[in-house]
């Protein structure tokens, strides 16, 4: 455990560092720069964290269901469990990404100016509803301009096997865009666990499902969504719980994985 929360505190040091060093010329960049020019510094910081998430604690990666990728904008809607979540699933979204974020994200100087290089669509939640029209016109925006956007549909980082708790903002999303939704599986959390600051070695993992097409039912959409994901997430977790990990598994973690096993 002490080896372990040594290891984690380096890794930390050199990802915070890495994204502090780049953020700074990056958010200066970006104040006058045309759209998606930095993406060559996104690509680097992306494999820069990997490289020290396996060196550093042990984490390897793997993504899968490329081939369920449709050609063309789309949103990306994944299961969140870490901000590993956010590495794996850079490279899906080509040289145009757009992530959905909180708007504090975006007021950071220098991060937030270079988050809005990208399309980033900002959040408002103070506003709850009343934040929504404007999420659709930044995201048709994004659309227009050939991006894929990235959503968290439970709007948190959620502990692995936790009961789910979809938004309706995906729905809206859906509806509006007419564009395929791709939802995404993953294990990050049994690795890089939320609210805690010690990360185990493994080989985090994520898919990519096959897409949903526009023009269901919003409800339809709605429980489409959620049953795809967490029937894999729920499948890929336990394929790594029975070959063993790392992670120290708590009491309450263990009745989640009774609950659901008995389910």
């Amino acid at each position: 455990m002490i080896v372990q929360t040594i290891r984690s505190l380096i890794f930390y040091v050199f990802f915070i560092g890495i994204t502090a060093i780049l953020a700074i010329p990056m958010g200066l960049y970006s104040l006058v720069a045309p759209k998606f020019s930095g993406y060559p510094v996104v690509w680097f910081w992306y494999r820069a964290n990997l490289l020290f998430l396996r060196l550093f604690v042990g984490i390897k990666s793997k993504i899968g269901g490329e081939e369920n990728l449709p050609d063309g904008p789309c949103i990306i809607a994944s299961k969140h469990q870490s901000d590993w979540d956010i590495f794996a699933l850079l490279p899906a979204t080509g040289r145009r990404p757009s992530f959905i974020a909180k708007k504090q994200l975006l007021d950071i100087p220098f991060f937030g100016w270079a988050a809005r290089n990208f399309q980033t669509i900002s959040v408002d939640r103070k506003k709850g509803r009343g934040a929504l029209p404007q999420m659709i016109e930044q995201s048709k925006d994004a659309i227009n301009h050939d991006c894929r956007i990235v959503i968290y549909p439970e709007g948190t980082r959620k502990a692995p096997l936790a009961d789910p708790n979809y938004k309706w903002g995906i729905v809206k999303l859906y509806t509006e865009l007419n564009v395929p939704v791709v939802p995404v599986a993953l294990t990050s959390g049994l690795y890089w666990p939320r609210n805690s600051l010690v990360l185990w070695p493994g080989t985090a993992r994520a898919r990519y499902l096959k897409p949903i097409p526009p023009g269901l039912d919003p409800e339809e959409f709605h429980a489409e969504l959620q049953r795809v994901i967490e029937a894999e997430t729920d499948k890929m977790i336990f394929e790594d719980l029975d070959k063993g990990i790392s992670l120290p598994i708590s009491d309450a973690f263990q009745q989640r994985i009774q609950n659901r096993r008995s389910a």
